[in-house]
């Protein structure tokens, strides 16, 4: 997708050692609402050939952007993983475990409530980056438990020069990624996957 190549490159910015990179000024902190928008729409069309009963994703970064997906879906609900268990969840969930670079490798759980993830539904998964791979190999454990099906991954921003991309798509589940970096570096920026 173009277009998020171009806001990349021009708001994106390279910090923790070539590690990190922060897009927080419009998808993850703060919301271009009409450019997530169109990144929904861009999912529909790549994943055009798919029936898709509900959308799946983790708390917090890939809320906003699942929500602003559903309408290219005919609204399906969304639902995302929780991070923290509070006392209107009772204790009939899926649980699986996500080790998170940004969060300092430190495992956490993740979960679902059974009443929002059914035998037989096909789920489609939706997350802000792929870089190691973790949430989303969580989120598919998720599904399975649910007795659910993958019908693939739509991530906005893919770190390709990472194994998350290759671990995802080893489990047989279509990954679509609307930007893939093969590099970045605080000096020479950031390159694009052709």
């Amino acid at each position: 997708m173009e277009a998020l190549k171009q806001r990349i490159q021009r708001d994106g910015k390279i910090r923790g050692n070539n590690e990190v990179l922060k897009v927080d000024s419009f998808l993850n902190h703060q919301m271009d609402v009409a450019f997530l928008e169109e990144i929904g729409r861009e999912f529909r069309r790549r994943f055009a050939g798919c029936q898709v009963d509900r959308i799946l994703t983790i708390e917090a970064s890939g809320i906003g952007i699942a929500c602003l997906a559903a309408p290219a879906f005919d609204h399906v609900p969304v639902v995302f993983a929780k991070k923290n268990k509070t006392k209107n969840i009772d204790g009939n969930v899926y649980l699986s475990q996500v080790e998170s670079f940004t969060q300092g490798k430190r495992p956490y759980p993740i979960f679902v409530s059974k009443e929002f993830l059914h035998p037989g539904e096909r789920v489609l998964l939706i997350d802000d980056f792929l870089a190691n791979g973790s949430a989303l190999s969580a989120l598919i454990d998720l599904v399975h438990q649910a007795g659910a099906q993958v019908v693939g991954a739509g991530i906005v921003i893919e770190k390709a020069f990472q194994p998350g991309g290759a671990l995802i798509r080893g489990k047989g589940v279509r990954v679509e990624s609307l930007a893939r970096i093969e590099s970045m570096d605080e000096e020479d920026g950031i390159t694009f996957c052709d």
